[in-house]
Protein backbone atom coordinates (compact mmCIF):
# COMPACT_ATOMS: atom_id res chain seq x y z
CA UNK A 1 0.00 0.00 0.00
CA UNK A 2 1.41 3.40 -0.95
CA UNK A 3 1.67 6.41 1.24
CA UNK A 4 -1.36 8.21 0.04
CA UNK A 5 -3.29 4.96 0.80
CA UNK A 6 -2.31 5.00 4.05
CA UNK A 7 -3.48 8.84 4.51
CA UNK A 8 -6.86 8.43 6.13
CA UNK A 9 -7.28 12.05 4.96
CA UNK A 10 -7.83 10.71 1.44
CA UNK A 11 -11.49 9.76 0.07
CA UNK A 12 -12.06 6.02 -0.87
CA UNK A 13 -12.17 7.34 -4.49
CA UNK A 14 -8.64 8.59 -4.01
CA UNK A 15 -7.67 5.34 -2.41
CA UNK A 16 -9.31 3.17 -5.56
CA UNK A 17 -7.37 4.59 -8.29
CA UNK A 18 -4.48 3.46 -6.71
CA UNK A 19 -4.67 -0.06 -8.53
CA UNK A 20 -7.79 -1.71 -6.64
CA UNK A 21 -9.23 -3.82 -8.94
CA UNK A 22 -11.84 -7.09 -8.64
CA UNK A 23 -13.01 -9.58 -11.43
CA UNK A 24 -16.33 -8.83 -13.03
CA UNK A 25 -18.03 -8.22 -16.71
CA UNK A 26 -19.82 -5.65 -17.48
CA UNK A 27 -19.28 -3.74 -14.16
CA UNK A 28 -20.75 -0.66 -15.15
CA UNK A 29 -24.33 -2.50 -15.06
CA UNK A 30 -24.18 -3.62 -11.65
CA UNK A 31 -23.19 -1.27 -8.91
CA UNK A 32 -19.18 -0.99 -9.91
CA UNK A 33 -18.31 2.44 -11.62
CA UNK A 34 -15.70 5.19 -10.74
CA UNK A 35 -17.43 8.18 -11.19
CA UNK A 36 -16.45 8.69 -15.03
CA UNK A 37 -18.62 6.53 -16.98
CA UNK A 38 -21.92 7.99 -18.90
CA UNK A 39 -21.30 11.21 -16.72
CA UNK A 40 -23.01 9.88 -13.47
CA UNK A 41 -21.79 10.67 -9.99
CA UNK A 42 -21.60 7.94 -7.69
CA UNK A 43 -20.54 7.28 -4.45
CA UNK A 44 -17.08 6.78 -3.55
CA UNK A 45 -15.89 2.71 -3.20
CA UNK A 46 -14.62 1.75 0.22
CA UNK A 47 -13.00 -1.79 -0.77
CA UNK A 48 -11.49 -1.45 3.05
CA UNK A 49 -14.82 -1.96 4.88
CA UNK A 50 -16.31 -5.39 5.28
CA UNK A 51 -19.73 -4.31 5.64
CA UNK A 52 -19.27 -2.32 1.84
CA UNK A 53 -17.40 -5.29 0.38
CA UNK A 54 -19.91 -8.04 1.37
CA UNK A 55 -23.06 -5.97 0.42
CA UNK A 56 -20.93 -5.16 -3.52
CA UNK A 57 -20.22 -8.71 -4.00
CA UNK A 58 -23.96 -9.66 -2.99
CA UNK A 59 -25.21 -7.54 -5.57
CA UNK A 60 -22.49 -8.52 -8.13
CA UNK A 61 -23.72 -12.21 -7.89
CA UNK A 62 -27.14 -11.02 -9.15
CA UNK A 63 -25.42 -10.56 -12.33
CA UNK A 64 -23.19 -13.58 -12.14
CA UNK A 65 -25.48 -15.53 -14.83
CA UNK A 66 -24.75 -13.01 -17.35
CA UNK A 67 -21.15 -12.59 -16.90
CA UNK A 68 -19.82 -16.36 -16.62
CA UNK A 69 -20.18 -16.97 -20.21
CA UNK A 70 -17.89 -13.71 -20.97
CA UNK A 71 -15.54 -15.04 -18.77
CA UNK A 72 -15.39 -18.82 -19.94
CA UNK A 73 -15.22 -17.13 -23.36
CA UNK A 74 -11.53 -15.11 -22.03
CA UNK A 75 -10.46 -17.85 -20.67
CA UNK A 76 -10.53 -20.35 -23.48
CA UNK A 77 -8.75 -17.81 -25.76
CA UNK A 78 -5.62 -18.89 -23.02
CA UNK A 79 -4.98 -21.66 -25.93
CA UNK A 80 -2.76 -24.09 -23.27
CA UNK A 81 -3.93 -28.21 -22.47
CA UNK A 82 -6.48 -28.30 -20.58
CA UNK A 83 -4.26 -30.55 -18.37
CA UNK A 84 -1.26 -28.57 -18.10
CA UNK A 85 0.09 -27.73 -14.62
CA UNK A 86 0.44 -24.05 -15.36
CA UNK A 87 1.12 -21.01 -13.02
CA UNK A 88 -1.22 -18.64 -13.08
CA UNK A 89 -1.35 -14.12 -12.42
CA UNK A 90 -5.26 -13.16 -11.46
CA UNK A 91 -4.46 -9.32 -11.31
CA UNK A 92 -7.70 -7.29 -9.88
CA UNK A 93 -8.72 -10.89 -8.78
CA UNK A 94 -11.46 -9.98 -6.57
CA UNK A 95 -13.40 -12.94 -4.99
CA UNK A 96 -12.14 -15.50 -6.99
CA UNK A 97 -14.44 -15.31 -10.07
CA UNK A 98 -11.95 -15.01 -12.90
CA UNK A 99 -9.51 -17.84 -10.85
CA UNK A 100 -12.62 -19.79 -10.02
CA UNK A 101 -12.96 -20.41 -14.22
CA UNK A 102 -9.53 -20.41 -14.38
CA UNK A 103 -9.60 -23.53 -12.23
CA UNK A 104 -12.56 -24.79 -14.23
CA UNK A 105 -10.64 -25.05 -17.46
CA UNK A 106 -7.04 -26.12 -16.19
CA UNK A 107 -7.29 -28.13 -13.53
CA UNK A 108 -4.18 -28.45 -12.20
CA UNK A 109 -3.19 -24.47 -12.33
CA UNK A 110 -1.66 -23.04 -9.72
CA UNK A 111 -3.09 -19.64 -9.29
CA UNK A 112 -1.79 -16.44 -7.81
CA UNK A 113 -4.76 -13.84 -7.03
CA UNK A 114 -3.66 -10.10 -6.64
CA UNK A 115 -5.93 -7.16 -5.47
CA UNK A 116 -5.67 -4.07 -3.71
CA UNK A 117 -8.15 -5.03 -1.03
CA UNK A 118 -7.51 -7.26 1.60
CA UNK A 119 -11.19 -7.29 2.26
CA UNK A 120 -11.66 -9.17 -1.88
CA UNK A 121 -8.49 -11.32 -0.86
CA UNK A 122 -10.82 -12.49 2.48
CA UNK A 123 -13.58 -13.21 0.54
CA UNK A 124 -12.07 -15.06 -2.29
CA UNK A 125 -10.13 -17.27 0.47
CA UNK A 126 -13.31 -18.84 1.73
CA UNK A 127 -15.05 -18.85 -1.91
CA UNK A 128 -12.29 -20.49 -3.22
CA UNK A 129 -11.32 -22.64 -0.12
CA UNK A 130 -11.50 -26.36 -1.72
CA UNK A 131 -9.01 -25.36 -4.34
CA UNK A 132 -6.87 -23.79 -1.41
CA UNK A 133 -3.63 -25.72 -1.85
CA UNK A 134 -3.49 -24.49 -5.38
CA UNK A 135 -3.98 -20.94 -4.72
CA UNK A 136 -1.71 -17.85 -3.26
CA UNK A 137 -3.04 -14.91 -2.60
CA UNK A 138 -1.21 -11.15 -2.55
CA UNK A 139 -2.64 -8.01 -1.55
CA UNK A 140 -0.69 -5.11 -3.10
CA UNK A 141 -0.79 -2.18 -5.31
CA UNK A 142 -0.88 -2.00 -9.02
CA UNK A 143 1.43 1.66 -9.19
CA UNK A 144 3.95 0.75 -6.26
CA UNK A 145 6.82 -0.68 -8.53
CA UNK A 146 7.27 -3.61 -6.07
CA UNK A 147 4.17 -4.84 -7.15
CA UNK A 148 5.90 -7.55 -9.62
CA UNK A 149 8.51 -8.68 -6.99
CA UNK A 150 5.92 -9.47 -4.64
CA UNK A 151 3.56 -11.52 -6.96
CA UNK A 152 6.28 -14.04 -8.22
CA UNK A 153 6.71 -15.61 -11.57
CA UNK A 154 7.30 -15.98 -13.90
CA UNK A 155 3.83 -16.91 -15.26
CA UNK A 156 2.11 -19.12 -18.10
CA UNK A 157 -0.45 -17.18 -18.01
CA UNK A 158 -1.83 -13.96 -16.93
CA UNK A 159 -5.78 -12.71 -16.68
CA UNK A 160 -7.49 -9.90 -15.84
CA UNK A 161 -11.18 -8.81 -16.14
CA UNK A 162 -12.48 -5.37 -15.43
CA UNK A 163 -9.42 -3.89 -13.46
CA UNK A 164 -6.34 -2.18 -15.34
CA UNK A 165 -8.59 0.27 -16.26
CA UNK A 166 -9.02 1.35 -12.72
CA UNK A 167 -5.33 2.83 -12.92
CA UNK A 168 -7.17 5.94 -14.79
CA UNK A 169 -3.31 7.64 -15.78
CA UNK A 170 -1.56 6.31 -19.48
CA UNK A 171 1.42 6.05 -17.61
CA UNK A 172 0.76 4.04 -14.73
CA UNK A 173 -1.51 2.01 -17.47
CA UNK A 174 1.64 1.34 -19.63
CA UNK A 175 3.50 0.71 -16.07
CA UNK A 176 1.31 -2.20 -15.16
CA UNK A 177 1.67 -3.77 -18.96
CA UNK A 178 5.40 -3.56 -18.46
CA UNK A 179 5.22 -5.38 -15.21
CA UNK A 180 2.74 -8.05 -17.02
CA UNK A 181 5.52 -8.57 -19.80
CA UNK A 182 7.91 -9.31 -17.34
CA UNK A 183 6.16 -11.84 -15.17
CA UNK A 184 5.04 -13.69 -18.65
CA UNK A 185 7.27 -16.51 -19.74
CA UNK A 186 8.41 -15.87 -23.52
CA UNK A 187 5.21 -15.83 -25.73
CA UNK A 188 2.65 -16.99 -22.96
CA UNK A 189 -0.74 -15.53 -23.15
CA UNK A 190 -2.12 -12.46 -21.57
CA UNK A 191 -6.32 -11.91 -21.43
CA UNK A 192 -7.41 -8.80 -20.91
CA UNK A 193 -11.06 -8.27 -20.57
CA UNK A 194 -11.32 -4.47 -19.62
CA UNK A 195 -13.63 -1.03 -19.95
CA UNK A 196 -10.93 0.39 -22.42
CA UNK A 197 -13.13 2.93 -23.29
CA UNK A 198 -13.32 4.24 -20.63
CA UNK A 199 -9.79 5.09 -20.14
CA UNK A 200 -8.13 5.99 -23.98
CA UNK A 201 -10.14 3.65 -25.81
CA UNK A 202 -8.88 -0.01 -27.27
CA UNK A 203 -6.32 1.24 -29.90
CA UNK A 204 -4.16 3.53 -27.09
CA UNK A 205 -4.17 0.54 -25.30
CA UNK A 206 -2.88 -1.78 -27.87
CA UNK A 207 -0.36 0.97 -28.39
CA UNK A 208 0.71 0.66 -24.53
CA UNK A 209 1.11 -3.02 -25.07
CA UNK A 210 3.10 -2.80 -27.97
CA UNK A 211 5.46 -0.29 -26.23
CA UNK A 212 5.47 -2.60 -23.20
CA UNK A 213 7.08 -5.61 -24.73
CA UNK A 214 4.11 -7.90 -25.07
CA UNK A 215 3.57 -9.27 -28.84
CA UNK A 216 0.90 -10.95 -31.27
CA UNK A 217 -1.70 -8.22 -29.85
CA UNK A 218 -5.10 -8.73 -31.37
CA UNK A 219 -8.93 -7.30 -30.26
CA UNK A 220 -10.68 -10.44 -29.60
CA UNK A 221 -13.87 -9.52 -28.70
CA UNK A 222 -15.31 -6.21 -28.70
CA UNK A 223 -18.93 -4.76 -28.11
CA UNK A 224 -17.81 -0.81 -28.21
CA UNK A 225 -17.34 -0.09 -24.54
CA UNK A 226 -16.02 -3.52 -23.12
CA UNK A 227 -14.00 -5.94 -25.44
CA UNK A 228 -11.27 -8.75 -24.34
CA UNK A 229 -8.04 -8.14 -25.44
CA UNK A 230 -5.26 -11.43 -26.24
CA UNK A 231 -1.71 -10.42 -26.27
CA UNK A 232 1.33 -12.29 -25.55
CA UNK A 233 4.93 -11.79 -23.81
CA UNK A 234 7.92 -10.98 -25.10
CA UNK A 235 9.25 -13.58 -27.78
CA UNK A 236 12.24 -16.44 -26.79
CA UNK A 237 15.78 -15.17 -27.54
CA UNK A 238 17.69 -17.00 -30.22
CA UNK A 239 20.48 -18.93 -29.07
Amino acid sequence: MTKDQDDPSRSATERHSHGHAHSHVEAHEHGHSHGHVDGHTHAPHDWHSKTYVDDWIKRDATREEERRPRIRQMVEMAGLPRDAAITVLDIGAGYGLITEEVLRAFPRARVTLQDFSEQMLTRARDYLAKAAAQLFFVQCDLTDPTWTDRVGGPFDLVVSAIAIHNLRKPEAIGACYRGIADLLKPSAPFLDCDHFQVTGGIESHIALMQQAGLTRIERAWDDGHTAIIVAHGRRPMMA
